[in-house]
């Protein structure tokens, strides 16, 4: 088991290095530093344990590559960074590093929301902001509405037009929440 975590973080080390962006290696020492690396996917459904949410990452960046695969065949004219792919991909719950605090009376893990409670898509965007991650306007747009259709009902009719137009203007927006819903949903349900 320490093994298999092991060579998850370094696979997703690896990938996030691969990408060439400027400071990267700076934002996996602060993403080491918060617990990202132990830190669990959720706090009951998906991924509920030490480690889920690297491991819950790296899935949803491997849907999202298989998924890429097929959009090109179907839609040879749109364009994916393959390296913007890998950041949104990767880093689109670094917010959850800080989400869940384990209760040992319960044994299970607990949401805590009073670390800058902004919104998910919008904390973790922020926080790798200031990590110093320099991310492009579609990397921005994808992480910021990788929740999509989970979260717009608790939102105005503002806020729902700026998710249709995002996912209009980048087709990084719906790719990355369909791979994350896929994941969770999907790929991971029942670990």
């Amino acid at each position: 088991m320490i093994e298999t975590k092991i060579a998850i973080k370094q696979e997703f080390c690896s990938l996030l290095r691969s990408t060439g962006r400027r400071g990267i290696d700076e934002v996996i020492a602060e993403l080491e530093r918060i617990g990202f690396f132990a830190a669990p996917a959720a706090s009951k459904k998906h991924l509920a344990y030490n480690g889920g949410l690297v491991e819950h990452s790296l899935t949803v960046y491997r849907v999202a590559s298989r998924l890429v695969e097929d959009m090109r065949i179907l839609r040879p004219d749109i364009s994916i960074n393959e390296d913007s792919l890998k950041i949104v991909a990767l880093l689109h719950d670094v917010c959850k590093a800080t989400r869940y605090r384990w209760n040992t009376e319960k044994k299970e893990y607990e949401s805590d929301y009073s670390i800058m409670p902004v919104g998910h898509g919008e904390k973790s965007v922020i926080m790798l902001l200031r990590m110093g991650l320099e991310l492009q306007d579609d990397e921005i747009m994808a992480i910021r509405w990788h929740m999509g259709a989970w979260d717009l009902s608790l939102h105005s009719n503002e806020a729902q037009k700026n998710y249709v137009e995002a996912g209009g203007l980048s087709p990084l927006v719906p790719l990355l929440q369909t791979a994350d819903t896929l994941a969770a949903l999907i790929v991971e349900n029942g670990k």
